[in-house]
């Protein structure tokens, strides 16, 4: 074999497995975001408008991929206690199970704070209302209000703190009720006002702004993927991104009013506690969080 053709091939190799400086490609990295409805939501899908915020961090970013999955809370805790966890999580009140394993995020939001430490930010909330056929006067009777139930936010303790009493229905029950005649107001909340859109009834509603725990939070939970999970809390609570919450027919933080919440990382025991109070009637202020 010719000189020449040694030289030529050689060469070829070296263009082939060593490219020339600058030019070599970036890491691939992945961050997996899991999504947990424990709550209604208005409409749309939370999973799916956290891919398309995804998307545009992707963008801005080579090598930088996210997979974002949809959980149940049942399957979420499941998972976790097989050793699976997810760099971030979007999840509504009930899954105390991960606080052990959040960090601190640059967010704080007195309903995501555990020990001193801002472990959770919403980043979409929701808003409890009293519903009414007819314009609001006068005092609501016991038995007048259908109180929906739709997931695992307590409505009942936004019904004791406004002083109501209804009778506990689940979500498309208590809407259904509620439409008919049977009761007078609905306690609801934004997932009814898209229902009620939709449907292109004539509502009347009030803000009960007294109680909240219709938020939708993320936590961070991967100190080696911090700096890409930030980029993606980043793009999430932009002002562009709040604007775009309508689209699910929910509201960013700041458009939310509410003197009180839960915890975000509320146990299941203490959940079913708080409720049971909700309903006898006891004193619940000092068991929530002021906001």
């Amino acid at each position: 074999m010719s000189l020449p053709f040694l030289l030529a091939a050689a060469l070829v190799f070296a263009c082939v497995f060593y490219p020339a400086e600058g030019k070599a490609e970036a890491v691939q990295r992945i961050v997996r975001i899991w999504n947990v409805d424990t709550f209604e939501g208005g409409k749309g899908s939370r999973t799916a408008f956290l891919k398309s915020v995804a998307r545009r961090v992707e963008e801005k970013t080579e090598g930088l991929y996210f997979l974002v999955t949809s959980l149940t809370a049942e399957g979420a805790r499941q998972a976790f206690l097989e050793g699976d966890c997810p760099d971030l999580l979007s999840f509504g009140i009930g899954l105390s199970e991960f606080s052990e394993q959040a960090l601190p995020l640059p967010y704080a939001f007195e309903g995501g704070e555990l020990g001193g430490a801002s472990l959770a930010y919403p980043w979409c909330a929701g808003s409890y209302y009293l519903f009414s056929l007819e314009e609001f006067g006068g005092e609501i009777a016991e038995g007048e209000t259908a109180i929906s139930c739709g997931g695992s936010n307590l409505p009942q303790v936004a019904a004791a703190l406004q002083g109501i009493k209804g009778e506990e229905l689940t979500s498309l029950a208590a809407y259904t009720s509620f439409l008919n005649g049977k009761y007078r107001y609905l306690l609801g909340t934004q997932r009814d006002i898209c229902r009620f859109e939709a449907r292109g009834a004539t509502v009347y509603r009030k803000p009960l702004p007294a109680y909240s725990d219709l938020y939708q939070y993320i936590s961070l939970l991967s100190d080696e993927k911090r700096g890409d999970c930030l980029s993606f809390l980043k793009e999430l609570l932009s002002p562009r991104t709040q604007e775009d919450l309508s689209s699910l027919g929910m509201f960013s933080l700041s458009e939310v009013r509410a003197e009180r919440t839960l915890s975000a990382f509320v146990s299941e025991e203490g959940r079913a506690e708080l409720c049971a109070m909700a309903r006898g009637g006891k004193n619940l202020e000092k068991y929530l969080k002021s906001i």
